[in-house]
């Protein structure tokens, strides 16, 4: 007689892994708002049927096919408060896909003092199949509120998107089942500050990170920022908008060649030597076709950035050549409430008044370095694995970019495997993140996300310009130091006709 013993045993072993195995099966969105939260609680979970979510204080985009939520589908939205302090009141959400989930999470970032969830950029990752997630950094209303106390103001300058991001990843894992397997980060401007702060002081926390425009030497760059705009409002040197016009077109005149197209950008502007003076009076007249010798040294000003009047120490990087026509008298907010509420403490505080002497000192020193992400040893994001990518354009008025490329070259120097880790792409002609002349629509998560699955270290990301709903020029964007030179032939609006080199 044949023995079913083995089959049998067989049999009930499948049987008992079945029944014993760890569920898998993924929580419904409502049961959710029982999720425990470190530091904080679930106020909200809800399933969002496909194209009707609207942001509060209805900020939902434009109309029709401009409001990026019209295109989403279904997804289940989780608010969250997070009290990592004290006084700390962070305000976060997170976002999961009902289907087509990629696996993976992607933080997003804020701008200038925050004080909202980033909601249309977090529509952008979660349309690409991302969980997303976002917070308000710990406050709402007006910039000073950042400034409440010291729990907001640390919360504002790095907590809030650490908390925010252990909770998203907590919360990805109990609905699907799966913590995901990848996370991100993408912000510019402060959202790049937040990016390279992440690097720095919760290397755990991304796999990869994007960071545009980084604002991260804030108690140096403060000082930039008044001085530019120093410069443009004395009445002496100041430069009417028919005048930095008159500029912009001879600094391309200039150098836009430099790069073998004449395109209206400038793809290095490092490699620009224009001098203002070309510009001067002639016989000390004045007209709308001519620099006057204190509109001449002004525009130098700006060029060569912030200087210590006294004993002529540079403070910080100039405005770059191709800029002119995003220049302002006014002063940066961020950097006039900078010095109200962190240096000076005094709401009533005049830029006028500054200081490029002893102020310079005074702002370099304890506590007024806390938004100051400057650290420039990478080593433990790149030796876990992580892979960053900078950017910012050339064209930039606010924060210098020249800045960046600087930084890039120290983190070259002291952070292990930069060179596998670390990439930068400078955008020519673009603003500060996005706008200009130059080809400003770009996918660096797309591009991070297939270095870190396994790709190569991208050499270059394609770029278009977009003028009135239409691409009418792409361009690759080079990683730096390489730039795109044109081969000579063809079209100079397409990316084809041009090398990195």
């Amino acid at each position: 007689m044949r023995s079913t013993r083995g089959p049998l045993v067989a049999l009930i072993a499948a049987v008992f892994i079945v029944i014993s195995a760890p569920s898998t099966v993924a929580a419904t969105c409502e049961s959710l708002s029982s999720l425990a939260v470190p530091h904080g609680s679930v106020t909200l979970a809800q399933t969002v049927a496909p194209g009707t979510f609207t942001p509060p204080s209805g900020r939902a985009g434009g109309p029709g096919g401009q409001n990026p939520f019209a295109r989403l589908g279904s997804f289940c939205r989780v608010a969250v408060t997070l009290k990592p302090g004290p006084q700390s009141d962070i305000k976060a959400e997170v976002w999961l896909p009902s289907s087509g989930w990629n696996g993976k999470l992607q933080v997003v970032g804020n701008g200038g003092f925050a004080g909202t969830i980033s909601y249309p950029a977090m529509a952008t990752a979660l349309a690409a199949g991302y969980a997303a997630a976002s917070t308000d950094t710990g406050h709402t209303g007006p910039s000073p509120n950042t400034f409440a106390n010291d729990d907001v103001l640390i919360d504002f300058a790095h907590r809030a998107i650490h908390e925010t991001t252990v909770t998203a990843k907590a919360t990805v894992k109990e609905l699907f089942g799966d913590a995901p397997k990848l996370a991100y980060f993408n912000g510019c401007s402060t959202g790049g500050r937040q990016a390279v702060t992440a690097a720095q002081r919760y290397p755990d926390d991304f796999d990869g990170i994007v960071g545009g425009a980084p604002a991260s030497h804030t108690s140096t760059q403060a000082f930039g920022q008044i001085w530019f705009s120093q410069a443009l409002a004395d009445p002496a040197s100041a430069l009417p908008r028919e005048k930095l016009t008159m500029l912009h077109e001879a600094v391309l005149n200039a150098c836009d060649e430099l790069d073998g197209a004449k395109d209206g950008v400038l793809e290095n502007p490092l490699s620009c030597k224009f001098d203002p003076q070309v510009l001067a009076c002639k016989q000390g007249g004045d007209s709308a076709s001519c620099l006057t010798p204190a509109q001449v040294d002004g525009v130098r000003r700006i060029y060569a950035g912030p200087s210590n009047p006294r004993t002529g120490h540079h403070i910080f990087a100039g405005l770059e050549r191709g800029s002119e026509l995003g220049w302002n008298p006014v002063p940066v907010g961020y950097a006039v409430d900078y010095f109200k509420y962190i240096v000076f403490k005094d709401s009533n505080w005049d830029p006028k008044s500054l200081n490029y002497d002893s102020d310079v000192e005074r702002a370099s020193k304890g506590s007024n370095l806390v938004f100051d992400a400057t650290e420039t040893d990478l080593s433990r994001f790149t030796k876990r694995g992580g892979k960053l990518i900078m950017y910012q354009g050339w064209a930039e008025p606010g924060i210098p970019p020249g800045n960046l490329v600087k930084y890039y070259g120290q983190i070259q120097q002291k952070t292990s495997g930069a060179q596998d880790a670390v990439r930068v792409f400078m955008v020519p002609g673009m603003g500060h993140c996005g706008g200009g002349n130059g080809t400003s629509t770009f996918d660096m998560v797309a591009a991070l996300d297939a270095w870190r699955d396994g790709g190569k270290a991208p050499q270059q990301i394609k770029a278009a310009r977009v003028r009135d709903g239409k691409i009418d020029r792409t361009r690759p964007l080079c990683a730096w130091p390489a730039v795109a030179k044109y081969k000579g032939t063809g079209s100079i609006d397409d990316a084809a006709n041009f090398v990195c080199r």
